[in-house]
């Protein structure tokens, strides 16, 4: 289970963030193989932490010219939204327990994603759709720079949502046929 959430993983980043050109600043990483994709096959809270314990130190403990983000898919539990994002909380406690915040951050992406502002079928959402439960982890410095080159951060999200409006409920899920699982796909729309 865990090669297979990888591999749909790898495909969602490659047509969806990278094909939409949904994160601009993810596309020098990818190319120079400095994305980790791993899977935790973790079914409870503890065992998940101790994973994600483990993935946050990898990152922070590798050179940024080797490592520069880790996307930690979890294959075994939190398909439910709610559920995923009240983890969210211990996840961020296990970062200021680890004291890394501030240096690393933690970006979620579920297939039931969902903004508290916005409908759950509103295709805008699908910004941070996956197709699975997904912890990003991030450098903090490597966000800064990233935002300090370009002019207006904000348009970026605001163009994402106009792409995805764009390309509407229907163009997201046939994009998603590319990405889905028989175990995801009834997790996206």
């Amino acid at each position: 289970m865990q090669e297979i959430a990888i591999v749909a993983t790898r495909r969602w980043l490659e047509s969806a963030v990278l094909g939409l050109n949904l994160c601009p600043f993810a596309r020098v990483p990818h190319r120079e193989g400095r994305i980790r994709i791993c899977a935790s096959a973790a079914t409870d809270v503890d065992a998940l932490l101790s994973d994600l314990q483990q993935e946050l130190e990898r990152l922070a403990e590798a050179p940024t010219s080797q490592l520069e983000t880790t996307l930690l898919v979890l294959t075994g539990m939190l398909s439910d939204f709610l559920d995923f994002n009240d983890f969210l909380e211990a996840a961020d406690a296990l970062l200021q327990a680890l004291d890394l915040d501030g240096v690393l951050q933690i970006a979620p992406f579920h297939p039931q994603f969902q903004f508290g502002d916005a409908p759950a079928d509103d295709v805008a959402n699908a910004t941070n759709r996956s197709p699975w439960p997904t912890l990003h982890l991030l450098r903090e410095d490597s966000i800064e720079a990233a935002v300090a080159s370009v002019n207006d951060p904000d348009a970026i999200f605001e163009r994402n949502i106009a792409r995805l409006r764009e390309l509407g409920e229907a163009g997201w899920a046939e994009l998603a046929r590319g990405w889905q699982t028989p175990a995801a796909s009834d997790k996206a729309i």
